[in-house]
């Protein structure tokens, strides 16, 4: 089974056979709790809503018919995200965004102070924009896939992920 794609073993699950859904859940827990803790803080939030992803691939199984598996779970994750984002607003993690700030040589003084700075300039960012960023930047997710997730075309996706951080770049500068 370790040999099937997600593809093969989502639809495996779809058909009824649960065993299945823990290779899913072996190879995407990690990937959706980091997805969530670099949008938020709270490492108990982060684990439930990583619950609640899986709790609904298992319980809308049926109505995965094929296609990219990993749009298609980013999608409820989205979904989860956006309705816990509803219900309390959270800023993006330090300890991540260190790892995009860390520079060779800085002292930790330094690195902190670049840190915040980021942090400032990713908290000017709405929701929607964030939320490309960390798919694109600390996901790796390409873009034909948050497409996918975000409904809309590829190039529309590339086009808003270069002016977000183009602007992202502005604004923390504009800081230093």
């Amino acid at each position: 089974m370790k040999k099937l794609t997600d593809e093969e073993l989502m639809l495996d699950v779809s058909r009824g056979n649960l065993d299945a859904m823990a290779h899913i859940f072996e190879r995407y827990n990690k990937r959706l709790y980091n997805f969530f803790y670099q949008m938020i803080k709270d490492k108990d939030v982060c684990e439930d809503m990583t619950q609640t992803v899986f709790y609904k691939v298992m319980r809308y199984r049926t109505s995965y018919k094929g296609g990219q598996f990993v749009s298609w779970i980013f999608k409820i994750a989205r979904n989860v995200f956006s309705d816990q984002y509803q219900k309390s607003k959270k800023t993006l993690n330090n300890e991540n965004l260190e790892l995009i700030a860390h520079k060779n040589g800085e002292s930790k003084e330094e690195r902190n102070d670049d840190v915040a700075h980021l942090h400032n300039a990713l908290n000017t960012l709405n929701s929607q924009d964030r939320e490309l960023i960390v798919l694109n930047r600390f996901q790796g997710i390409k873009y034909d896939k948050i497409a996918e997730i975000v409904g809309s075309s590829e190039g529309a996706v590339k086009v808003k992920v270069h002016r977000i951080m183009k602007k992202l770049k502005t604004v923390y500068l504009e800081t230093i």
